[in-house]
């Protein structure tokens, strides 16, 4: 491992989101992967045998032979571990990791709506880190949990944020169609999804529907002060391999014109950006006048996957404007989220 890189663990890492994390580090500039854990059934074999690799990219050699280890922090040598976890584990693990003196990067829902732990988009309110210090852990040994919201939140807010900037927000109507690979492996049976649409998904209209306030609220000495908007989702799941589309309907505080609106989001830039972080996107948001696009097979994979493309923005006959959304779910709403959530962390001297 090169000196000027920081030893990290993956919690989880077998998973779809922990390989694509894996991915992501084997060039990282900043963090090298020492400890890969993952369940019971798991621990003691090499990475290649323990894990389905299912990347379109091979599984990185030097990995392959790396032992997997138990899912125990006195296993972990890294400071900081990545948890790409199932929300009951998370619920029990992230805690024991952080207790243990762990700087805990999650993907899990278990402890984003948690009063003292931050839910991080790093270009809406990076100022939330900051909660990390009313941690009890934070106190004792400097460990603590930060997570990245749910796939579909994330691109819902990189759109929401530069309108609450600059108009504010009454209320948002979305209605998501999501891939299929936002359900994990095997995730949705063929039986089910093929020439199919399945109008429900477990518990996601209410994550996206509560954390995008919390991410937009206000920090404060108490805590996180909600956004004031209301949010109605629909979400839906798809027959796409990657990336969430979102059909969004927006009113706004301040009225305004089409045009004004167009700029607030083409210029939208935030901390990362300003700090040049390397897994930052030169913008988060990528606004399309073409009149079929944002598509997920062309278009998921803008900024590397860490763009959120915005397009078919026209006015709305029931509120003030509409448009659609396209993230890349496993990448700007999972491992990349983290990934960059990890990279503000160090670059504001907090690991």
């Amino acid at each position: 491992m090169s000196p000027a890189k920081t030893p990290v663990g993956i919690l989880g890492a077998t998973g779809v989101v922990g390989q694509r994390l894996l991915a992501l580090l084997d060039t990282h500039p900043w963090f090298e992967p020492v400890w890969l854990a993952a369940s019971d059934r798991s621990a003691g074999k090499p990475y290649a045998v323990a894990a389905r690799w299912g990347l379109s990219t091979p599984l990185p050699e030097r990995f392959a032979a790396l032992p997997v280890s138990p899912a125990e922090p006195a296993s972990c040598p890294a400071k900081i571990v990545f948890a790409a976890l199932d929300a009951a584990l998370a619920r029990e693990l992230e805690p024991a990791f952080a207790a243990a003196g762990h700087a805990v990067i999650s993907n899990s829902s278990a402890l984003r709506m948690q009063a003292d732990v931050p839910l991080v988009v790093p270009e809406c309110n990076p100022e939330h880190l900051a909660l990390i210090e009313r941690q009890p852990s934070y106190g004792r040994n400097g460990g603590f949990a930060v997570t990245n919201p749910n796939c579909s939140t994330v691109g819902l807010v990189l759109a929401l944020a530069p309108l609450e900037r600059a108009f504010g927000l009454d209320s948002v109507f979305a209605v998501t169609l999501q891939a299929v690979s936002g359900a994990g492996y095997p995730g949705v049976a063929a039986l089910d999804i093929l020439g199919n649409a399945i109008p429900y998904i477990a518990h996601e209209e209410e994550k996206l529907e509560v954390e995008a306030q919390k991410i937009l609220g206000r920090l404060t000495a108490a805590g996180i002060e909600p956004a004031g908007f209301r949010v109605s989702a629909h979400c839906n799941r798809v027959a796409v391999v990657d990336g969430h589309l979102e059909s969004v309907s927006v009113k706004l505080k301040r009225r305004a014109p089409l045009a004004e609106v167009a700029e607030a989001l083409r210029g939208f830039r935030g901390r990362p950006q300003e700090l040049g972080l390397p897994s930052a996107p030169a913008a988060p948001l990528l606004v399309t006048e073409a009149p079929d696009r944002p598509q997920p097979r062309l278009d998921s994979g803008a900024g590397g996957g860490m763009t959120a493309v915005v397009g078919r923005l026209r006015p709305c006959p029931l509120l003030d404007y509409k448009f659609t959304v396209l993230s890349h779910n496993t990448l700007r709403g999972a491992a990349g989220a983290a990934l960059l959530n990890a990279e503000l962390l160090r670059a504001e001297g907090r690991l």
